[in-house]
């Protein structure tokens, strides 16, 4: 099987490496210009920071530069792509294919991707993208499993990348122009006004209210709100189906969210597949779950047919997870009955319907919120989670490199390996009057790796026990992992 690649979104510097600590075998981050996410852009400064970080720890870094291009923009945008290549991205992500035409010819060596905007769906357009010199094609989140099936079987020489989690945009390939008809705010350039989070009525030809299955007139619901993208369930589908790549959506989002739900990814694929790509150690201090961070509800959307329901009328916002019943509201009390092993805590956010709230007073069944409101609620509502202000403290997620470590000695002194770096230092043997304390003050220090990306996996002194004061050792230490 070929090796799996795991894509974090990343909205900045800081995201990026929370990203990459959370188990991300690569991550993907605005250019400061074109990028198809007005709010999150990058100075060439931090990318170049973001490339060190992340090469550290095997990393891959993409970079988007995929909005469509007006003709008097190509040079700024060649010379943004000339200063990522200058800097060791990874793969630059676009849309624009004339654009891309120039980077193939100028830039043969720069290593391309065709964002989704492409319109990726079918295997004629995935072997023209291939053609042109396409390494990855990120597939249009429309397609069915047997579709992407047909399309690896027909085009198997480019790598195929799948979203697997995150929003869903309503309209096809994420080529919307609502916003811009609508608005003026081109949703292809990064300035999407978010029309499809909006309410609407549903109307016949006659301009009349179409009722819903309860003979309610559907009015003023949130008819275009998709659901989030969930496809954590079906990563072996994606597999078999020639699937490589899986891209979190979410260049908007937080540290916290996309830690959490990279972190989720993570320890699916290494359980499903043993997926070690990066010969990686990921520690968490939290259990990952999507629910606990920004989540509209899930669905799997086209991958096996037209699933139902795919769009969420009653709210666009964050659901989060449901946790209980509102039995009943008196002012800014709620009275619930709560699962049980829910606890709720002093600043959790609630909702139920399209309301929202957060907790400032808990009291067995009897929930105080943080304004005064008259609440309209029947018996039974639903009631959910959406700010699980505890779960949020206990994000945290450390990764470490393991290395192996081999200590022996040299005519002029010793030679250490750390991983696959070796360096010799000159030093003058004085046998040790304690041998074995020697060895043990050797071995101790060479592994004190706390202040670094790298754990101690193996180690071994091939020499005989020599007194080198602590000092000396914990410099040599700090020249290899610097």
């Amino acid at each position: 099987m070929k090796s799996l690649t795991l894509l974090s979104p990343a909205r900045d510097l800081e995201v990026a490496k929370a990203a990459i600590q959370a188990g991300a075998d690569a991550v993907y981050i605005g250019a400061p210009r074109f990028g198809a996410r007005e709010a999150a852009s990058n100075p060439i400064e931090d990318i170049a920071t973001l490339v060190t970080y992340a090469h550290t720890y095997g990393v891959q870094v993409l970079v988007t530069l995929n909005t469509l291009l007006h003709p008097d923009e190509t040079d700024d945008a060649f010379a943004i792509a000339l200063q990522l290549h200058a800097i060791g991205i990874d793969a630059l992500i676009v849309q624009d294919l004339d654009f891309a035409g120039r980077l193939f010819r100028e830039l043969p060596d720069l290593r391309l991707h065709a964002s989704t905007q492409c319109d990726n769906r079918t295997p004629e357009q995935v072997a023209r993208l291939r053609d042109m010199g396409f390494k990855r094609a990120v597939l249009a989140r429309e397609l069915s499993i047997d579709e992407i099936r047909a399309i690896h079987n027909a085009v198997p020489d480019i790598e195929l990348e799948a979203f697997v989690h995150g929003a869903l945009c309503v309209s096809y390939s994420g080529r919307c122009y609502m916003s811009e008809v609508l608005m003026g705010r081109s949703a292809n350039r990064g300035c999407c006004a978010q029309m499809c989070r909006m309410q609407y009525d549903l109307l016949d030809a006659d301009m009349n209210e179409i009722p819903d299955d309860d003979g309610k007139p559907i009015h003023q619901r949130y008819l275009l709100s998709l659901q989030d993208l969930d496809r954590s369930a079906h990563l072996a589908e994606l597999v078999d189906a020639g699937v490589t790549t899986f891209k979190i959506e979410g260049r908007l989002k937080d540290a916290a969210y996309v830690t959490n739900i990279t972190a989720y990814y993570r320890q699916k694929l290494d359980q499903w597949f043993n997926n070690h790509i990066n010969d990686k150690t990921v520690h968490t201090d939290f259990v990952p779950n999507p629910q606990k961070t920004f989540h509209r509800s899930a669905t799997d959307y086209f991958l096996h047919g037209r699933t139902r329901p795919m769009a969420n009328w009653q709210t666009p916002k964050s659901t989060g997870e449901y946790i209980g019943e509102v039995l009943e509201a008196r002012g800014n009390i709620l009275r619930v009955r709560l699962l049980p092993d829910v606890t709720l805590h002093n600043g959790d956010g609630l909702t139920f319907g399209d309301e929202g709230f957060s907790v400032n007073g808990v009291e067995g069944n009897s929930i105080k919120i943080n304004k005064s409101v008259t609440l309209h609620v029947s018996s039974n509502t639903p009631l959910f989670r959406n700010l699980d202000i505890e779960f949020l403290k206990s994000l945290h997620a450390e990764r470490r490199i393991p290395v192996d470590i081999v200590f022996s000695e040299t005519a002029n002194g010793f030679c250490l390996h750390f991983g696959d770096r070796q360096r010799e230092f000159v030093y003058p043997k004085e046998p040790a009057r304690n041998p074995e304390k020697a060895l043990e003050t050797i071995k101790t220090q060479l592994t004190k790796l706390g202040d670094t990306p790298y754990i101690a996996r193996e180690v071994q002194i091939n020499c005989p026990p020599y007194f080198i004061p602590i000092s000396i050792l914990n410099e040599w230490r700090r020249q290899m992992t610097k």
